[in-house]
């Protein structure tokens, strides 16, 4: 079989639990062939199909995301490495770099809190030249991605990976301030009904914040005016129908809160300044 019936193939199968069965089929091929996709639909269609191509679509099928299966995934045009230890970039995340982007061009201090693969702080860093930045998260394997990534990028001499706690007392001790503080925490509410992709192979501990999605808002927020230096701004992330109940936390922490939307018209960051 060659490579453009495979492919018509199995977004044939991939169609029952994706949708973007065809899109799937095609990155993976690529993935197979050791090609960019580009270069796969201009010059192998025609190729015998590699013996591997069955075996990425079988794990496809059970749900795992692609990222996962060919290891990468893009934001923000950087390549990040990703592993089952980390979640997913978005792209709906992506409203939370360039709002930290605006909000302090001339920072020089960043602090990611939950940093998972680095992909907020690394570009950021990749944004601001002159900036250092510190990812704290409480997953030895998810920091070491970060790290991974920190050297792929050539960011490692700007970089710092720590493991941090936010759950445990005194987490933000030695820490220093920073002009920008980065957050994504975990904000899924522990029953909400997710895609078999991302509840079946994501990390439960970067995705589940007790009944209501609050709980890591409210052990996080608190700390934050101590971290942030004078002038100083926190881009965090939220769920798009909790920004009234993050704000209330936010403004109980001494924090004035501003929304930023995503391309999709919902609310996905929070930014906080003192008030």
């Amino acid at each position: 079989m060659v490579v453009g019936e495979a492919i018509r193939s199995a977004a044939q199968r991939l169609a029952e639990t994706s949708d973007t069965a065809r899109l799937d089929a095609e990155v993976l091929m690529a993935h197979a062939l050791g090609v960019t996709r580009s270069d796969l639909l201009l010059r192998h269609m025609r190729d015998a199909a590699p013996a591997g191509f069955a075996a990425l679509i079988e794990r496809r099928s059970l749900h795992e995301p692609v990222a996962y299966i060919v290891g990468t995934q893009e934001f923000l045009g950087l390549p990040f490495r990703v592993t089952p230890a980390v979640l997913i970039p978005r792209g709906d995340s992506e409203v939370l770099v360039d709002a930290a982007l605006a909000a302090r061009p001339d920072a020089r201090r960043v602090l990611d809190c939950g940093t998972g693969s680095g992909a907020l702080l690394l570009a950021v860093l990749d944004s601001l030249p002159e900036a250092r930045g510190t990812g704290i998260d409480r997953s030895p394997p998810a920091l070491a991605v970060a790290a991974g990534n920190a050297a792929a990028l050539g960011l490692a001499g700007r970089s710092a990976f720590l493991q941090r706690d936010w759950t445990q007392a005194g987490w933000e001790t030695g820490l220093a301030r920073y002009d920008l503080i980065l957050a994504n925490p975990p904000y899924v509410e522990s029953g909400a009904d997710l895609a078999a992709s991302v509840r079946e192979h994501e990390p439960a501990g970067a995705l589940f914040a007790g009944a209501d999605g609050l709980d890591d808002y409210r052990r996080l927020l608190p700390a934050l005016p101590g971290l942030l230096a004078p002038g100083g701004a926190a881009l965090v992330e939220i769920g798009a129908s909790q920004a009234e109940a993050v704000g209330a936390l936010a403004k109980a922490a001494g924090f004035l809160a501003r929304v930023h939307r995503d391309l999709g018209g919902r609310d996905r960051v929070l930014e906080l300044v003192g008030e």
